[in-house]
């Protein structure tokens, strides 16, 4: 008992140290750059001492066994000391440590936890007196395994597969997942080359984010070879194991997937060599050699990843009208702004991601035309920007700023579109400013030349604009930066966005709207087949939006006239689903579940839920075909917390300390059930669930009848629990964002 008042205790120290860590109106801007003016300010997310080291090349070698879901064996570590120092500190999550050795000679090893679980553990290599000085070259050498919840990897049996032929195996290690499969220093600040030789089973065959130099084997086992020569992060090392065929697009384009599947994407996905060559147009040339792909199963919870040399795709982008394509035009993007040029932490994540959303809409607008690249700003600001600052989180939650605070903070957590749109919108308002399309492609062209090869952050990128432009200084200082980089919220201006393709939409919009049931069945088809893919979604997110909720009878003659419930795009399908769960049309109830239980994208996944029982038993059922990552942010969104403890290794003494862990599912449901989940942000605590009650906004004012005037755009929606409204019967309000309180997980106690 008194162990349990300690540890409760402990939880709420906790709990308040987060609360001050992420309270917007209690910090003053970020102003931390250096640690010592020299180098990248330390990583909150990672326990690696990169003031004192860094990893240049890994070299690394893996059995991969599906019954025991593990991947066994060792990584060679080589190491350059920057200051003297008597250890080196890595990153790891569930790792069984067996040895580790030091330029030839066993060392002593030390894991300690981190304060928060997510962070997983650090291990402490203590290095010899003569391996110590600044300058010195080491090569560290770590034997050890998986944990078969390896939360980079997932797993899958044959009959989870499309073909259901052969196990599979896929990673995702960003953002900070790479140290639950190899021991490194798991921060995108450092970078290192790698190679890599991975066992597996015969007829398997073995991807990685690495050029292929051959393979060798029996009839038992097969060996893979890959070499990947340029310096890449932690989170870009990427595997794939599977029975799996190539298709060449051209001399260094090729996709791969299961046989039934890669016909359809060679098809789906032959403009890549068009898409690649128009990027280097745009930002120079490609460097990576290879720019291949692997369609993954469904359970991929991302559109796509941009793992160098092979990219991951999921399989709803293969609609079968090449209408998601600009998937690939965001992936290739990365090629040079998030893995040439990289953010140096997690807190500047809009530099991988705002600079890739504005250089994927200029290869389109090369492709399709300028008016297509407006239009995708535009619907970027209006379906994505507002609904993530305004629902998602709430326009004074500090994970709106561009430039974040991730002191304790899971990266996962944080993930949101905020750095991709506001930070598009900002590369976006800064081309309009500063002389056109034109000049602006000649400075993103110097930006990637002057900081190839590195990790950066936003003071590093803003000092570089100021000096690039150094005769539009006043123009730089009138978009109000700071306001831009620091505050949260909507940013303080609007860009000004060609809206041509926006008045057809708006025009279909308002004949839905103004139909009554003797004048709907007059509507056609003729101009809603005219439109672009994307058009077509923006039509049926504005009507998700519109208030009062669309009648069923238009829902059921908007379902005759598109055939909507059967159509192969996925984001087309979601936004019907969302519209269809608005007006609490029953129909839907069965596609909607198929729909859940089939696309494994979080930002699927996390848009509606049913009602509180039927959700968790649905989740419970399907977890284990899930992808870990996606499973974790549902299960936060249903609060239903795991907590895990791990402790491995061989302590200084030199005495054995054997791996354990503890896992509890505990349901921490705050309303009873039937009732509504209750997402809206509470003001005091940006992690913690909210009541139904209007929420205050920055101003003060009230968020009524979805209406908020904290957010700018052509159409404020509602909150996402206003706007799904109650359905005791059925369908429930969303969760969108997942603010489940973190905590440290109570200590494994030893006879």
């Amino acid at each position: 008992a008194e162990c349990e008042e300690k540890w409760k205790e402990k939880d709420k120290e906790i709990e308040r140290s987060l609360l001050n860590s992420v309270m917007c109106n209690l910090q003053p801007p970020i102003v931390r750059r250096f640690k010592g003016g020299k180098g990248p300010r330390r990583d909150p997310c990672s326990a690696a001492n990169i003031d004192h080291a860094t990893v240049t090349h890994m070299a690394i070698k893996w059995d991969v066994h599906f019954q025991l879901k593990m991947l066994v064996g060792s990584v060679s570590l080589h190491v350059k000391i920057l200051k003297e120092t008597t250890k080196v500190l890595l990153d790891i999550r569930d790792l069984s440590i067996r040895s580790v050795i030091v330029d030839g000679a066993e060392v002593e090893f030390r894991i300690a936890p981190n304060s928060y679980t997510f962070f997983g553990s650090k291990l402490c290599v203590y290095l010899p007196e003569d391996k110590r000085r600044a300058g010195s070259e080491i090569i560290i050498l770590v034997a050890y395994s998986t944990s078969n919840e390896a939360s980079a990897l997932q797993w899958l049996k044959k009959e989870q597969t499309t073909d259901g032929k052969a196990p599979y195996l896929f990673s995702q290690c960003q953002a900070i997942h790479a140290r639950s499969i190899v021991p490194c220093m798991d921060t995108p600040s450092v970078k290192q080359t790698y190679e890599a030789e991975i066992s597996v089973s015969s007829g398997l065959t073995c991807l990685m984010s690495a050029i292929g130099e051959g393979s060798r084997g029996d009839e038992e086992r097969t060996h893979f070879f890959f070499k990947q020569p340029v310096a890449i992060p932690s989170y870009l090392i990427a595997i794939v194991v599977g029975l799996l065929e190539k298709r060449n697009i051209s001399d260094r384009c090729a996709v791969w997937a299961e046989p039934s599947v890669v016909e359809k994407a060679l098809w789906e996905f032959s403009e890549t060599e068009d898409i690649l060559s128009c990027a280097e147009s745009i930002v120079g040339p490609y460097i990576w050699g290879r720019y291949d792909m692997v369609c993954l199963p469904s359970t991929f919870p991302f559109g796509g990843m941009e793992n160098p040399c092979l990219t991951f795709l999921t399989p709803t982008l293969i609609a079968g009208d090449r209408s998601l394509v600009s998937v690939i035009a965001h992936e290739i993007a990365h090629s040079w702004s998030g893995n040439l040029v990289t953010n140096s932490s997690w807190e500047h994540f809009w530099l991988n991601e705002g600079f890739t959303m504005f250089i994927e809409r200029k290869i389109c607008g090369r492709l399709v035309n300028e008016s297509y690249r407006q239009f995708m700003a535009f619907n970027g600001w209006t379906n994505n920007l507002i609904p993530a600052v305004c629902e998602q989180f709430h326009p004074t939650h500090p994970f709106t700023k561009l430039v974040q605070e991730h002191e304790n903070v899971d990266p996962d957590v944080a993930f949101s579109c905020v750095p991709y749109e506001k930070g598009s919108a900002l590369l976006f308002t800064l081309e309009q400013k500063l002389g056109g399309p034109e000049v602006f492609e000649k400075y993103l062209r110097d930006y990637i030349k002057e900081f190839s090869h590195k990790a950066i952050d936003t003071y590093q990128w803003k000092e570089h604009l100021y000096k690039y432009f150094q005769d539009e200084k006043e123009i730089i200082d009138s978009i109000d930066m700071n306001t831009w980089l620091f505050d949260v919220g909507m940013p303080p201006i609007k860009p000004k966005y060609d809206e041509g393709m926006v008045i057809d939409c708006d025009k279909l919009i308002k004949e839905w709207i103004d139909a009554d049931e003797s004048t709907v069945k007059n509507i056609t088809r003729e101009m809603y087949e005219s439109m672009k893919p994307l058009q077509q979604i923006e039509c049926l997110s504005q009507l998700w939006q519109h208030d009062p909720p669309i009648e069923h009878y238009k829902l059921e003659a908007l379902n005759s006239l598109y055939s909507l419930n059967d159509s192969e795009n996925c984001e087309i399908l979601l936004n019907w689903i969302r519209l269809c769960i608005k007006s609490r049309w029953e129909p839907i109830v069965p596609r909607a579940l198929r729909f859940l239980n089939s696309q494994g994208r979080l930002n699927d996944l996390s848009g509606w839920t049913l009602c509180a029982k039927e959700v968790r038993e649905n989740f419970l059922r399907s977890r284990q075909l899930m992808h870990p990552i996606t499973a974790e942010m549902i299960s936060k969104e249903l609060h239903l917390r795991h907590h895990t403890h791990t402790i491995v290794g061989k302590r200084r003494d030199g005495k054995s300390e054997h791996g354990l862990k503890s896992a509890n599912w505990s349901i921490c449901m705050r309303s009873r059930l039937g009732e509504s989940l209750k997402p809206a942000t509470n003001a005091s605590h940006p992690f913690k669930p909210a009541s139904h009650a209007n929420r205050p906004i920055s101003d003060g004012s009230p968020i009524v009848a979805g209406f908020n005037p904290a957010c700018k755009g052509r159409e404020t929606p509602k909150p996402a629990w206003l706007n799904l409204h109650v359905w005791p019967s059925r369908l429930q309000s969303i969760s969108a964002s997942f603010k489940t309180i973190h905590r440290v997980p109570r200590p494994i106690c030893h006879a």
